[in-house]
C-alpha cells in the first residue's frame, strides 16, 4: 500500500535545524499519524511522502518558504509594558496570547525588555527556519469515511 490521499499514515521522524539542533521528534515506538491529502502536514514534506511504502526512510529539506514562512519585520514590535495587564516580571521567551488587529488571537514571544518597552515578535517560532526531516514510514491504512469527513485522523 502506498502514501496517498485518504489513507491514514504512521511516521517516525526526527526534526532538525539548518544547523543540525534537534527541533523535534516522535517517542520511540509512538509515531505521528496523520490522514494525508488532509493538509495536516506541511506541503513539502506531504509531497515527499506521497507515493512512499511502509519501511521507506527519507530525507526531506524543506525552505522556510515551505515550511512555518520567512521573518514578517511588521510582527515584531515595541508595545509598553503596561500592555502586560496582572504581569509583574516580563522576561525575553515569555509567550502570550493576545488580540491581533482583525480581533483573531495571535501568539507572542517576548524577545526583550528595556525599561517599560517590551519587544514582542508574532511570527511562528520557526518563521525563516530551513527545516530537516528524518522520516521513515512505519504503517499505512485506509481512512475511514468519519476521518475522511472530519479531516484527521479518529
Amino acid at each position: 500500500m502506498n502514501v496517498e490521499n485518504n489513507r491514514v499514515v504512521s511516521i517516525e521522524f526526527t526534526l532538525t535545524d539548518g544547523e543540525g539542533k534537534s527541533l523535534d521528534a516522535t517517542e520511540p515506538g509512538k509515531p505521528l499519524d496523520y490522514l494525508h491529502g488532509a493538509r495536516n502536514l506541511l506541503p513539502g514534506l506531504e509531497q515527499a511522502l506521497t507515493g512512499r511504502e511502509i519501511g521507506d526512510s527519507i530525507s526531506v529539506t524543506i525552505s522556510p518558504e515551505e515550511g512555518f514562512g520567512v521573518v514578517n519585520p511588521d510582527l515584531i514590535q515595541t508595545v509598553p509594558a503596561e500592555a502586560f495587564q496582572g504581569v509583574d516580571n516580563i522576561e525575553p521567551g515569555m509567550a502570550f496570547e493576545a488580540k491581533g488587529p482583525g480581533g483573531e488571537v495571535e501568539h507572542v514571544i517576548v524577545e526583550a525588555v528595556d525599561g517599560d518597552q517590551v519587544r514582542i515578535n508574532a511570527n511562528h517560532p520557526l518563521a525563516g527556519v530551513t527545516l530537516n526531516f528524518d522520516v521513515k514510514v512505519v504503517a499505512i491504512r485506509e481512512a475511514d469515511e468519519s476521518e475522511i469527513s472530519h479531516g484527521h485522523v479518529h
